[in-house]
C-alpha cells in the first residue's frame, strides 16, 4: 500500500495529453471563476477572465515573433502580472519559459541565454540594462521584449509586451502537449559550478499542488497568498502563481523588495491567508517594534534554509502566526518534507509530504537507523526529468527514481526529520545558494588580497551567511575600511546577496598536504 492510501489522498493522475496552462488557467474560467480576483499587485486587481486573455495574448504575440514548439524563451521580470502571462502564454503553444534570477549580473545572464539557446528574452525594464550589455554576446537570442511604455527601447530593436499582446488575438487554442513534455526550465545552483538548467514537465506543478498545497496546507478558493520569495524561484514560483491558480485562489505580487515593513503593510491591505517566507525574512519582521495586524493568516510557511527554532517561537508568541517550516528543492520543484498545522516540531523540518519518499543513506548507500544522520535522498513525481545538457550532473544527482539532496538528515522515532547541514561546501543564505568558489574569485580579484577562504557562519539569529578569512597582501593594513572596501568589491562583481558579512584577516590558511584548503578548520574559527 503506498503512502498516498495510507494518508487517505489518493494519488494523482495525469492525462497522457496535457497542458499545464489550461489546468492551472483555462480550468478556472471553465469551473466558473472567471470574475474572481487571481492577481492583486499594487492597486491593480485582475480577475481569472483578464489572466486567460492575458495568457493567450501573450501565447499568440510569441508565435508571431516565431516561437515555435519546444523553444525556450528567458523571463527576467519583476513580480507583476506579466510574468504570469508571459510562462503560461509561451507554456500554452508549447514553448518552455525559463523564470530567471532577477540578482545576477550580466556575465550571468550571458550564460543563462547561451546555454539554453532561448530564441526571446522577455524583461521588465528596470532589469534591460542587465541584458543590454551581454546582448551581442548571444547569438541565439533573437528578440528581446521588454515591460514597458516607453517608445524609445524599440529604436534599440526591442520588442514592447503590452504592443505586442495588444495587437494579439485573445483566442488561443493550447497545444497537445503531453504530460511528460518540457514545459519549463529553472537553473539550478546547489552543487559547485555552472548553474544547471533543471527541466520540468508539464505534470510537474500538478503534482506539488495536490500532494503540498491542498494535502498538507488545506489550500482552498478561499485562500489568498502573499510570497516573499519571487517567483523566479522554485519556491516562489508555487506559492505566489501555481499554488493560488491551482485551487482557483489568489495571489498577491509585490514587484519591489520585500522589506520587512512593506510585508507587514500588505498583509494588513491585502489580508493573506497564507504567507510564504524565508527565515531570514521571518527574523527581520521581528526586528520591527510595534504592533502589526496579522489577523488574516492562518498559518506561515517556511523554506530555503532551516528555520531556527527561536524564530519560530519568537513569531507565534507575538503574533500568533504557526510557521511550518520545510525542504524542498529546484529539481524537486517544491516542499517535500514539512511540519504541519498543529504538529510542528520546532526546529524540525518536519514529516514527509504524502506522494513522497525518503531515504536517509551513509557513504555507502546503505539506509541508517532511527537518530542515525545521513545522506537525505527523495523520490516523488515532480522531480526534474534531467538538468539540460549536463549528462554527468544528472547522472550523479539523479539516482533512477531517486534524487540525492545534498543535504544531511536523521529522522527521530516520530517520524520527524533534522537537518545537519550540506554535505558539500555550499552556503544557503536568505534561502538562495551561494557557492563559496565564486565568491572566493571575487574576493582574489582585489588588488590587497593574496588568498582567502569562504564559509558559512551563523548570525545572532542562528542563520548562514558567508564569512571569509583572507590573507593579505604585503603592504596593505587591515582594518575597518579595507572591509567595507572589500565587501562592496564584491557587491560590485557578483550577486548582492552572496557578499561576506563578515571578513576575518588572518596569517595563513589551513590546507592539506597537497595544498588543498580546509573549509571544515575555517569553521571550527
Amino acid at each position: 500500500m503506498s503512502q498516498t492510501e495510507i494518508i487517505g489522498i489518493a494519488p494523482v493522475d495525469v492525462p497522457a495529453i496535457f497542458n499545464a496552462a489550461t489546468y492551472f488557467v483555462d480550468r478556472n474560467l471553465a469551473e466558473g471563476r472567471g470574475a474572481k480576483t487571481a492577481i492583486y499587485c499594487e492597486d491593480q486587481e485582475i480577475s481569472y477572465a483578464q489572466v486567460a486573455e492575458q495568457v493567450n495574448r501573450a501565447g499568440n504575440a510569441l508565435k508571431e515573433l516565431g516561437l515555435q514548439m519546444e523553444q525556450r524563451v528567458l523571463l527576467l521580470l519583476l513580480d507583476t502580472p506579466e510574468f504570469p502571462a508571459a510562462f503560461f502564454g509561451a507554456m500554452k503553444i508549447g514553448a518552455v519559459p525559463i523564470p530567471t534570477n532577477t540578482l545576477m549580473k550580466p556575465a550571468d545572464y550571458r550564460y543563462f541565454l547561451n546555454d539554453s539557446r532561448a530564441a526571446i528574452a522577455i524583461v521588465s525594464e528596470a532589469l534591460l540594462p542587465t541584458i543590454e550589455a551581454i546582448q551581442t554576446e548571444c547569438p541565439y537570442l533573437r528578440e528581446v521584449v521588454v515591460v514597458s511604455q516607453d517608445e524609445t527601447h524599440k529604436s534599440k530593436g526591442h520588442k514592447l509586451f503590452h504592443e505586442l499582446t495588444s495587437q494579439a488575438s485573445p483566442d488561443l487554442e493550447a497545444v497537445a502537449t503531453s504530460r511528460d513534455d518540457a514545459a519549463f526550465w529553472l537553473y539550478s545552483s546547489g552543487t559547485t559550478g555552472f548553474p544547471k538548467g533543471a527541466v520540468h514537465l508539464h505534470r510537474d506543478m500538478v503534482y506539488c499542488t495536490e500532494y503540498y498545497a491542498k494535502g498538507i496546507l488545506k489550500m482552498t478558493e478561499a485562500d489568498r497568498c502573499f510570497s516573499v520569495a519571487k517567483l523566479f524561484f522554485a519556491y516562489g514560483l508555487g506559492n505566489g502563481l501555481y499554488f493560488p491558480f491551482g485551487v482557483g485562489g489568489a495571489t498577491v505580487l509585490l514587484p519591489g523588495r520585500p522589506e520587512p515593513r512593506k510585508i507587514f503593510e500588505l498583509i494588513a491591505a491585502r489580508q493573506p491567508t497564507l504567507l510564504f517566507g524565508v527565515p531570514t525574512a521571518y527574523a527581520a519582521m521581528l526586528t520591527l517594534p510595534g504592533e502589526f495586524d496579522t489577523s488574516s493568516l492562518r498559518a506561515g510557511v517556511s523554506a530555503g534554509e532551516a528555520l531556527p527554532k527561536a524564530v519560530w517561537e519568537t513569531f507565534k508568541n507575538r503574533f500568533g502566526v504557526e510557521i511550518l517550516d520545510g525542504i524542498g528543492s529546484t529539481e524537486v520543484l517544491h516542499i517535500f518534507i514539512s511540519n504541519r498545522t498543529g504538529k510542528v516540531k520546532p526546529g524540525s523540518t518536519g514529516q514527509l509530504v504524502p506522494g513522497y519518499e525518503a531515504k536517509i543513506v551513509d557513504e555507502a548507500g546503505q539506509e541508517v537507523g532511527p537518530n542515525e544522520e545521513g545522506h537525505l535522498l527523495i523520490k516523488g513525481e515532480s522531480t526534474c526529468a534531467f538538468y539540460w545538457n549536463k549528462r554527468d550532473k544528472t547522472r550523479e544527482t539523479l539516482l533512477g527514481e531517486w534524487i540525492r539532496t545534498g543535504d544531511k538528515y536523521h529522522q527521530d522515532e516520530d517520524g520527524y526529520y533534522w537537518y545537519h547541514g550540506r554535505a558539500d561546501d555550499m552556503i544557503k543564505a536568505g534561502g538562495i545558494w551561494v557557492s563559496p568558489v565564486e565568491v572566493e574569485g571575487a574576493l582574489t580579484d582585489h588588488p590587497a588580497i593574496l588568498e582567502c577562504g569562504v564559509v558559512g557562519r551563523m548570525d545572532a539569529d542562528e542563520l548562514v551567511k558567508p564569512c571569509a578569512f583572507i590573507v593579505l597582501k604585503e603592504g596593505y593594513v587591515a582594518g575597518p575600511e579595507l572591509e567595507a572596501e572589500l565587501k562592496q568589491f564584491v557587491k560590485d562583481k557578483i550577486a548582492v546577496y552572496k557578499y561576506p558579512r563578515w571578513i576575518e584577516f588572518v596569517e595563513t590558511l589551513p590546507r592539506t598536504a597537497t595544498g588543498k584548503l580546509q573549509r571544515f578548520k575555517l569553521r571550527q574559527f
